[in-house]
């Protein structure tokens, strides 16, 4: 059986020799970029927009822009090296808000347990009193994921 290809993948397939294939590779630059130039650059600054081999990017402190200023071939050959190929061309640094949210990873999803025989069989006791098929199943599913959850 075959795996599921990605959409990422069909997408350059589908648009591949359009003008839509260039922005699709220009878009990838906002998913490499917190990985390529490190969390603490990422927590102040961002990418912007991008144009003809421009990236500007959004700083929001005047010494982390005179800093970034310093390190731009640096950055430029971090984010084509990410990119694995040379996109970027020019860096330009403009102050701007920075959203911490964007350059925060979510936090991991939480560890689940093996719930045991008898433990399963208490969920299923549990749920009996609910009358619809539907809601019970998700009463059950409720009280599985928060029994999992527990440590």
């Amino acid at each position: 059986m075959r795996r599921p290809a990605p959409v990422s993948d069909l997408l350059s397939q589908m648009l591949h020799g359009t003008p839509a294939e260039q922005r699709l590779k220009e878009g990838r630059i906002w998913l490499v970029w917190d990985e390529a130039v490190g969390s603490r650059i990422a927590s102040h600054a961002q990418p912007s927009s991008f144009r003809a081999g421009t990236l500007t990017i959004s700083v929001d402190s005047s010494p982390w822009l005179q800093q970034l200023n310093y390190l731009k071939k640096e950055l430029i050959g971090k984010v084509n090296d990410a990119l694995e190929e040379e996109l970027v061309t020019e860096l330009q640094f403009k102050g701007g808000k920075v959203n911490p949210s964007s350059a925060v990873k979510s936090p991991a999803p939480p560890k689940r347990r093996e719930l045991s025989d008898e433990e399963r069989q208490w969920i299923e006791e549990q749920a009996e009193s609910v009358a619809d098929p539907e809601l019970r199943a998700v009463f059950e599913n409720l009280i599985r994921k928060d029994r999992e959850s527990r440590g």
